[in-house]
Order: C-alpha cells, then structure tokens, then sequence
C-alpha cells in the first residue's frame, strides 16, 4: 500500500527535484506567523453592521495603520484612511466631490495604502498575496509591494510609478484594489459562530457576501438550523420562519429575496380572519429597534401563520415521545367558554382564543385551507434557488461543533446537570450526552437535506431540526420551553420563563466546567478557550464576555437592534493572530452611509484576552499539521527517488 501510494503520489511530484521543491516550499509555509482568525457570532440579518465589521477586521485595520503611520500623520488623517479603505468607491466619491482629490493627494494615499499592505501582508507567501491581487493590476501592484534592493533612488522608482498611474487615470482603480486587498489580508479565516438569520432584515446578504468569502467556517444556531428544516421542507420549521419574519417586520426577505410566493397565505389570512381580533399580532420591529402597528394583511398573515404553526407543531411533538414535549401542548388546553388555558395544572386567562380555524374537537387538525397553504409552502421553500445555495452553503461549511486550532466553537451550550455533570438525552431512543449527542443530532441534521423525499430519515431528520431550534435539550436552544404561546396569550409573566440550562451559571465561574466540557470534546491545547455565542452580554448590568476565568469567551455580537436596550452596547467580536486574543467591544451601528460621511467606526474597546508566551507560527496550526503530513509524505518520495525505488 505504501510502495502504490508513493506511485500515486509521483504523479504529481514525478522527479527528485520537484519533491525537494515542494519540502522547501512547505518548510518555509510553517515558518510564516499564524494567520488572524475573526470570530462573529448571532449576526441576526444586520447586514450593514456584519459588512462594517468584516470589512474592518474589528479593528485590526485601524491597528495596523497606526502601526505603520504612528505619529507621521495625524488622528483624522488615519481616520479618514481607515475609511477609505472599508468603503473605497464610496468614499472616492466624496472626496471627488468636494474637489479634494488632488495630485498631491493621490501620491500620499496610495504610497500609504502600498505601505498598509505591505504590512498586513508580510505574514504571507509572496504566491498567496499574488493570487489576491486583481490580475489586471498585479504587475503594478507588485513592483509597489516588493522591496527593490537593486535599486540606488528607489523613491523615485516608486515615486515614477504612481505619478504615472495618477497621469493615465488609474488612480482610483489602484486605491480600490489596495483597498480590497488589505481588507482580504488582514484575515486570514473567519469563523461564524452561529444564528445568521431572522430579526434583521438582510441575512441573505449576508449568506451572499460569506459564500464569496475567501476563507470561512461556521457552526450552526438554533435560528440556522430552523432555516435548514424550512429548505428541507419541513412544515412546522417553515411556519416559524415565517412566524418570525412577520414578527420583525422581514416578510420582504421570504418574498423577494428568496422568490416565495406568499400570496396564498396573505389571501387565506384575510378571508379567514377578517372578522378575528388581530390585536395581538400588531407589532412588529422597525430597523430602529423600535415597534409600530402592522398592516392590517401583515397582522392577520401573523396570526394565521402562527395557529398554523402551533397545529403542525402539536401533531409534531405527539409523534415523537423521545422529545419529551408534552407540556407545549396548549391547544387542546383552552377552554373556549372560559376563554381560559390550563398550563401545568393552573387556569390562565387568555388574552386572545379568536381562533376560527380551531377545533375544539380536534384543535391541533389543520383544515381544508391550511392544508392546502402549507403544501404551497412547501413546494415554494424547496424550489427557492437562492434558498438552496444558502443552504447548502451552511450544511457544506457548517457544523455542530468544531475545534479549530484548539478552541472549541459551539453556539448554545453543553447540557449540564445540577450536579455539574453531563446531562443524558434519550432523543432517538440512543442514550447520549456531551460530544456525542452534538454528533447525533448533526447526522439527523444532515438527513433532513439530504435524505430521499418521504423517507423516514428526511422526516425525522427534519423533526431534529426543529426540535433543535427549540427542544428543552437540544444543545442549540438551552432552555426548557420556548414560550411563544404564553407569550402571545397568556398575561402572567410565570408563564413566560424560559429556563436556561445549568450549563449557564457554572460557566461564569467554574474552569472546572469549562475544563471538562474542552476535554470531552478533544480541544486539548496549550491556549484552549471555548468560544461560545446565543446569549447576549449585558454590559450594562456588569456582565462580561470572559467567563469561567478566562477558559470561555461568550461572544455573542448584540448585532440585532432589538437587543442594544437590553445589553447597552453592539455586542463583541473576538480576534486571534500570531501574538495573542483580543476581545472587541462594539458601539450601536447607525448606518453604513454615516460611517462613510462621518468616517465612524463601531470600535469601541478592546480588551486583551491573552498574549501568547511565544509567537505562534503557522507549523503551531492544525493546517500546520496537515503540511507537516504533507511534508514526511514528500520525505518519503524523495527518499524513495534517492534509493532509486522509483524511476
């Protein structure tokens, strides 16, 4: 098997020389500085902040520049650059318009931003920044990049090539292309650490921007994996996500950013509820984090949505005993008479029970015209074109977990018991817990896409995602219940507690936890961390994002407007390079036009997490490992050329 591997592998390395090559090529790979990974978590649809952040690394490019220009050049100067470099077309256009844009001008931004770039890149192969630059500007780019030690007056070598590339009108497309190559640089890999969807209005543009993105990973949040149950074609997952949309006002991003014709439904919910109370299906969240009255068509597709869903929901749960679900059973709880609703045994008043397409024979039985809704949806979500590759795109880079160069990334939680052990699940008749019940919820995860239209895989497959998205032990909710019955309905505010797992409190303090849940699932490293998202960090009641001391880094961005009141900022973002981890905190974005016009960041703190005793170098890397694999392959080719085993 060895002797025919190293046939196989002669093929692509078939002399002496090109091994030898490849050995030196990949030596000098593992002796370049790790690269900086991002980490984002609970983006939640805000495209305009997401874009912001990536495009400045949270900060990184403002570190840089500072870096480089010190104290050569002043505070709005940089600032000015810095903004120029996330939104270079748009902020040449100001600059061209007030008339700024001078000769003069352009020879110092672009040797500045030649000199960012150097910077930024010179943790990189000299093949890997080649292959970043625009192949219509790379010869150029090049000689500004490389250092000429050939040459006696080399500033006015590079001095003669931006004065031509200002005098044959080149010079914007040259700070643009600078521009995009040092936001590519300055990160290496991004990680998205759960829940890109519902709340704000654009997380397909957000998919959109992470499928092009040059390097990136992602492990799924429960608001994820309900958008996978809804491509897959999953009844009750597509009536959540169309639940929240028109919770939050993004009934928009169903229609016309995925194509899917909600017409049916609008049409249905205004014959069959215009004579029902909509009261409490009149709000909903404007991009301002606050609440206006809906439509009349919008409140009343809320509604309808909303029974449909708790319907498709009860027939769910009733046919999966090992999702323990039972006290989520409501419908069959009101008492019509009364206008009451028994939950756990105590009789709560209901502040709405119009519901003319209840039963109270058989409340949880979908009539003639919501059958006939929910198969067009069905349909609709699975033949979405746009919806597929997002899909896809999430199951081919997602995960449930993953340890990624030692750190364990997950969204919710590891479930605990009181007694700070790991707590069991039963979920698909196996006995589970810890990595494995990741494990196995992920392959259900998986059969739900991927399985044969009306398999028993498919349907269970799709029944784990949702239960994923809201079970009292899936491992991406971490609560008991979700309680969006009691919420709609029910005024007593006991009925709307949501238990967090234990998981929660041990974490704040206890590395002892936080010890056992990185060695259960092999993220055994000198510098692990588990980095966590799902819960927004209260800053403004003393909360922090380093927890278990110093073992977790809860991250959760805050991005969703709907959470600024409660955690009093935007949320951190994490960051690791060669040197260390840095935690950063964010402000409330406005907008992307006043970050332009103003030339505002969002970065508002940042707080070092750690310095590393030593640099760390791209060998310290689980890619570094895979070279190192590659690298005694290659030995033993070579020595197999040397003792002439292969001709």
């Amino acid at each position: 098997m060895e002797n025919k591997y190293l046939k196989i592998l002669a093929k692509q390395y078939p002399s002496a020389e090109d091994a030898a090559t490849e050995i030196i090529n990949l030596e000098a790979i593992m002796s370049l500085p790790k690269g900086t990974e991002h980490f984002l978590t609970d983006v939640h649809g805000e495209y305009e902040q997401f874009e912001h952040v990536l495009k400045n690394g949270s900060g990184t490019i403002k570190r840089k520049i500072d870096m480089v220009l010190g104290e050569k050049k002043d505070a709005n100067y940089k600032k000015r650059l810095a903004t120029l470099i996330y939104y270079p077309k748009e902020k040449l256009e100001m600059i061209k318009a007030e008339g700024l844009n001078t000769v003069e001008w352009y020879r110092e931004i672009i040797r500045d931003l030649v000199d960012v770039l150097i910077c930024v890149s010179s943790k990189y192969t000299r093949s890997k920044v080649r292959k970043a630059i625009p192949e219509e500007y790379r010869y150029v780019i090049e000689e500004l990049i490389t250092e000429k030690q050939e040459i006696n007056d080399k500033e006015k070598y590079y001095k003669s090539i931006i004065d031509t590339i200002i005098r044959v009108k080149e010079a914007d497309n040259i700070i643009i292309a600078l521009s995009e190559i040092i936001q590519r640089m300055v990160v290496d890999h991004l990680h998205i650490v759960g829940d890109i969807y519902d709340r704000g209005p654009g997380p397909q543009k957000i998919m959109d921007t992470l499928c092009s993105y040059h390097s990136v990973d992602l492990v799924w949040g429960n608001h994820d994996v309900v958008w996978m149950g809804a491509a897959s074609g999953h009844p009750a997952c597509i009536a959540n996500v169309i639940r929240m949309s028109a919770r939050y006002g993004n009934l928009s991003v169903i229609e016309d950013a995925y194509g899917i014709n909600l017409l049916p439904l609008a049409t249905f919910a205004m014959e069959t509820y215009k004579d029902s109370n909509c009261d409490r299906f009149r709000l909903k969240e404007t991009s301002s984090g606050e609440f206006i009255n809906a439509s009349e068509i919008e409140s009343r597709m809320y509604k309808a949505i909303t029974i449909i869903q708790f319907k498709l929901e009860g027939e769910l749960i009733k046919n999966n005993p090992d999702f323990e679900m039972d006290d989520q059973l409501l419908l069959d709880k009101i008492d019509f008479d009364k206008k009451t609703v028994n939950i756990n045994g105590v009789e709560y008043p209901m502040l709405d029970c119009d519901f003319p397409t209840v039963s109270k024979d058989d409340p949880f039985k979908l009539n003639t015209g919501e059958e006939m809704i929910v198969k067009h949806l069905v349909k609709a979500f699975m033949h979405s074109e746009r919806l597929k590759k997002h899909v896809k795109f999430l199951y081919k880079k997602g995960a449930m977990y993953r340890v990624y160069n030692g750190n364990l990334l997950y969204h919710g939680c590891v479930l605990l018991n009181e007694d700070k052990t790991f707590a069991h699940s039963s979920i698909c008749g196996k006995d589970t817990y810890g990595k494995s019940l990741y494990e196995l919820l992920e392959d259900y995860a998986r059969k739900a896409y991927f399985s044969p239209i009306g398999s028993e895989e498919k349907t269970k497959g799709g029944d784990i995602l949702w239960y994923l998205w809201c079970g009292p032990k899936s491992p991406l909710y971490g609560r008991n219940k979700m309680t969006t019955f009691e919420r709609l309905f029910v005024a007593a505010k006991e009925t709307h507690k949501e238990k967090k797992d234990p998981y929660y409190s041990f974490i704040e303090e206890d590395a002892g936890v936080a010890e056992a849940i990185l060695k259960e699932f092999g993220a055994t490293g000198r510098y692990s961390h588990i980095i966590n998202g799902h819960v927004p960090v209260e800053i403004k009641n003393g909360q922090t994002p380093v927890k278990a001391g110093g073992k977790v880094l809860m991250i959760d961005g805050g991005f969703s407007k709907a959470y600024h009141e409660k955690t009093g900022m935007a949320g951190y973002t994490l960051a690791i390079d060669s040197h260390g981890m840095w935690l950063v905190q964010h402000e409330k974005f406005e907008s992307k036009a006043k970050a332009i016009t103003s030339e505002t960041d969002i970065l508002s703190d940042t707080l070092k997490v750690m310095d590393f005793d030593e640099r760390m170098y791209v060998r310290d890397t689980d890619n570094g490992k895979k070279l190192m694999e590659e690298v005694n392959d290659l030995e033993e080719l070579l020595f197999a050329y040397h003792e002439g085993k292969l001709s």
